[in-house]
């Protein structure tokens, strides 16, 4: 071996001899244990960053400890490779997607390699490939047949420059991304997928307190998260009567606005009604008043979702139109609120200011009455300008001024209101859900196309089984104007109805992205399966044993694979009702950030290896300073520049405050990369970066080769031969203590293995190599055995975290020989003998201050420890002839003589 540590030449060696053995392909194996960990795939944006190398690195840890351990492990990979970057990419590089997308895929692949990650690329899969979409498309069908697809307008967001639809992301204060045009709301006909016909189930499964729940490998806090998201309230669904006529003379709604609220017991308290832009009463007062209509218009341009509208000023509009109350009989004004959306249950909600703080808002905000019908003991008086928590407090509150309702509580008073609605045929108890069905069209070039045929006589047609896949063309290039699907004559040639022969059009849409990550784990099972979806290998390896990503995943990603995971279950091509059993979400990197205001008031980013930090007395960053010239949009800046400090943050390109891993790995090496990514923090939590501890991390790799290249002496070859069956060899009272440190830190690092927490691994790590170099007695009796056993440990338990170092060590100093190939080497299984110890050491106390230690034997009686504490040199120094008045002992730590 190499003298020195060339991080380069080892790295290379390890992965040749992988590559050559093929090292990581797996197969099914009935024979042994399976375990499946697979980390979330990527995009191919073009460069792995910090949060893959450590999201990576945490699964292969995870992977080759437990093949030690004699599982058949599967690691796959592959690439989320459709969506709308690759088409941004397009538009600004003039290139098809597909050539952008298939460059960064080849990169990021080699990047993956040099990290060393024992992926099975066998499997390796693109979502943007016919081969994997086809069972996007022939699922859809199979859907469709069963009535989870199914067809309907929708709302969505227009930009007419472009003619096209906008994500809600690409929306910007109400304006298209690109062009900056006013975005419309437009009702187009899409695609739907019934997920909440299983709604029920995906909650069951993740409800904590929940008998039936299964997911309990997942984090509290993403199964809450999830909870929250497919929101089951329990309520009631009543109508407010009018007499209010639509154009054609006859009654809107049959004369009834329903609502639903989960608070009837509030309903004495109603003040007004709000109801959504495209509500028919909306369009009714429109009719007759400019003013109202272009409010309408406005609110069309808003966002769709419930997250924007959450964070959106509330504005409205009274419409001058009046519905009856359903109790009281009194008449109440509807309004249109720009909160309201009409794709939520009715489009129309009561407002109760008093006891809804969003109500009271925007009550004051209009000078709408508040009626209180809720007091609380012990609080008020009520307070009209001011919310205060207690307004909404349903668990404390009792109703007043409310008739027949007074004195009841929440429960009771919900029941009671909904009994007297139904008795009027207006209400009912109703329970509702949050979760929506999930639309799946999107009116974009770089998606799976959606397997329709549009036929002017036969309508919307499935396309035959026999023809899937309808491939996507990948040769066009986006230029911003819309769906280049749509002018592609190839795409639409020869196309013909299923049903009459006649010539058609392809449908133009492709499927949300989201359908392509909903069960890419499943393929992993049967990646060239060309007959079927899934076959034999998803019996095996499913359900996943641990799943890995960011926390930004943990509603729709995994909501939506879940529900695929269903669908396929009662179509029968799976048998499981969960897709991941574990869950682990890895915290982000976070890295410096330093800006500076430029002179036209922008904000420019500068890198951090460019900054010195200003600290104040206390240590504390209070600013930064440019340690270098650089170019600035106000032309150079001099070296000593004072710039902002902004603390720290998830790195990003465009904070200038990333770390880019191939400069990393051809600086330090990939095993310096993983080390620190594992050392620096748990796995779950955010790991804050910090250049001096890469450099400690190499530093102390580098220690570990140097120790291995003074056991490369032949005077070691017995020794290593001893290793393999340590308990064979004779050990000193010196080589004794060494294994007891040893196989005590084995212990617990065995322990953290288990857990996945890898950041107390490499800690164990670190005290073996202290231990070791720390041992001088190598002619000792088992010296050298003790040695080489302790440092074979020490490579396999490090291993898993920097498999190049430890590989090409293993190898060179002739483990392999005793104990074969590390890839598939035992773990190293903690000797209870090594942890007898033949003697202890206890402190000594006199009259409670340490002043010493003694050493008896382990199996020592209280007779005889108190005997080596009276007679220790230390303990007459101090007590200078005085007679002991007490003796105390704690067991295994310490001796107190009280004088």
């Amino acid at each position: 071996m190499q003298e020195k540590y060339n991080h380069s030449d080892v790295e290379a060696a390890a992965q040749s001899q992988w590559q050559a053995q093929d090292a990581y392909r797996v197969s099914e194996d009935a024979g042994k244990k399976k375990f499946y960990a697979c980390s979330m795939l990527p995009y191919p944006s073009g460069k792995l960053h910090m949060g893959h190398v450590r999201n990576y690195t945490i699964n292969d840890m995870l992977t080759r400890q437990l093949r030690m351990q004699g599982y058949n492990v599967l690691m796959p990979m592959g690439w989320d490779a459709f969506g709308l970057p690759a088409e941004n990419a397009a538009i600004k590089n003039s290139v098809p997607p597909a050539q952008w997308t298939y460059d960064n895929i080849a990169y990021m692949k080699k990047q993956m390699q040099a990290m060393g990650l024992a992926i099975d690329w066998s499997r390796e899969v693109a979502t943007c490939d016919p081969d994997y979409y086809k069972w996007n498309q022939w699922l859809f069908l199979k859907m469709l047949d069963k009535g989870i697809a199914y067809r309907k307008t929708q709302t969505v967001n227009w930009d007419p420059v472009d003619q096209t639809v906008l994500a809600n992301e690409q929306v910007i204060d109400g304006r298209g991304w690109r062009t900056g045009a006013p975005v419309e709301k437009r009702e187009i006909p899409g695609y739907y997928l019934a997920i909440t016909q299983y709604a029920q189930e995906l909650l069951d499964h993740v409800q904590m307190g929940n008998d039936k729940a299964t997911l309990t490998g997942w984090p509290d806090k993403v199964r809450l998260m999830q909870e929250n998201w497919i929101g089951k309230s329990a309520g009631v669904r009543f109508a407010f009567t009018h007499n209010i006529q639509g154009a054609d003379g006859n009654l809107i709604g049959d004369g009834k606005m329903y609502v639903f609220t989960t608070r009837a017991d509030t309903i004495m308290g109603v003040t007004f009604c709000a109801v959504a832009a495209e509500h028919p009463l909306a369009t009714q007062a429109a009719a007759s008043n400019p003013a109202l209509a272009a409010f309408i218009e406005e609110c069309k341009k808003g966002g769709t979702t419930e997250a924007e509208l959450a964070v959106k000023e509330k504005e409205g509009k009274p419409t001058g139109l009046f519905v009856t109350h359903p109790i009281t009989g009194a008449q109440v004004e509807v309004w249109i609120g720009n909160y309201v959306l009409m794709s939520y249950g009715d489009g129309a909600v009561m407002g109760v200011p008093a006891h809804d703080e969003r109500d009271f808002a925007f009550a004051n905000k209009y000078s709408l009455p508040i009626r209180q019908v809720v007091a609380v003991e012990g609080e008020g008086p009520y307070d009209q300008q001011q919310w205060h928590d207690w307004y909404g407090d349903k668990e404390r509150g009792v109703l007043i001024e409310s008739g027949a309702f007074d004195g009841l509580h929440y429960k009771d008073g919900v029941q009671a209101v909904a009994k007297a609605l139904e008795a009027k045929g207006l209400g009912e108890l109703k329970t509702t859900w949050r979760l929506r069905d999930w639309g799946v069209s999107r009116q974009r070039y770089w998606g799976t196309p959606i397997p329709i045929i549009h036929c002017e006589d036969c309508g919307a047609q499935p396309v035959p089984e026999k023809d899937l896949p309808v491939v996507l063309p990948q040769d066009l290039v986006p230029d911003g104007s819309g769906n280049p699907l749509i002018k592609s004559e190839a795409f639409h040639a020869g196309v013909v109805c299923p049903c009459c022969g006649k010539p058609a059009r392809r449908e133009t849409d492709t499927m949300d992205t989201f359908v392509d990550s909903s069960w890419y784990f499943m393929r992993y099972c049967d990646a060239k399966n060309s007959e079927k979806m899934v076959a034999d290998g998803a019996d095996y390896w499913m359900p996943m044993d641990q799943y890995i990503g960011g926390i930004e995943h943990a509603i729709l990603h995994l909501l939506y694979a879940r529900f695929w995971t269903k669908v396929m279950r009662d179509l029968g091509l799976v048998k499981v009702d969960e897709p991941f059993t574990k869950l682990l979400t890895q915290g982000m990197v976070l890295n410096h950030i330093y800006s500076r205001r430029t002179a036209k008031g922008g904000k420019e980013y500068f890198w951090p290896k460019d900054v010195d930090q200003v600290m104040d007395e206390t240590g504390k960053v209070v600013g930064a300073k440019l340690k270098i010239a650089v170019d600035s949009a106000d032309g150079l800046l001099p070296e000593g520049t004072a710039i902002d400090y902004e603390g720290v943050g998830t790195m990003s390109k465009s904070k200038n405050n990333g770390v880019d891993p191939q400069d990393l790995i051809e600086k330090y090496g990939a095993d310096t990369a993983r080390l620190y990514t594992m050392f620096t923090a748990p796995p779950e939590l955010t790991l804050e970066w910090n250049e001096s501890a890469v450099e400690g991390s190499y530093r102390f790799l580098r220690r570990v080769y140097n120790f291995g290249s003074k056991l490369h002496a032949p005077e070691f070859d017995t020794a290593r031969a001893q290793a393999a069956s340590a308990g064979s060899a004779a050990f000193g009272k010196e080589a004794k203590a060494l294994r007891l440190e040893i196989h005590t830190v084995l212990k617990q690092v065995a322990y953290d293995y288990s857990r996945m927490q890898y950041n107390t691994v490499v800690s164990g790590a670190m005290k073996m190599i202290n231990a070791l170099e720390d041992f001088k007695a190598i002619d000792s009796e088992g010296g050298r055995a003790a040695l080489v056993e302790g440092f074979g440990i020490l490579l396999r338990a490090l291993y898993p975290a920097t498999p190049h170092l430890t590989q090409v060590l293993w190898d060179a100093l002739g483990y392999q020989q005793a104990m074969g190939g590390l890839l598939d080497a035992a773990w190293p299984e903690v000797d209870a003998q090594a942890l007898v110890q033949d003697e202890i050491e206890l402190m000594l106390q006199v009259n409670g201050k340490l002043r010493g230690s003694i050493v008896v034997a382990a199996g020592a009686d209280k007779a005889t420890i108190e005997a080596a504490a009276l007679a220790n040199e230390d303990f007459h120094k101090i007590a200078n002839g005085a007679v002991p008045k007490k003796v105390i002992i704690v067991p295994g730590r310490l001796v107190n003589v009280v004088v």
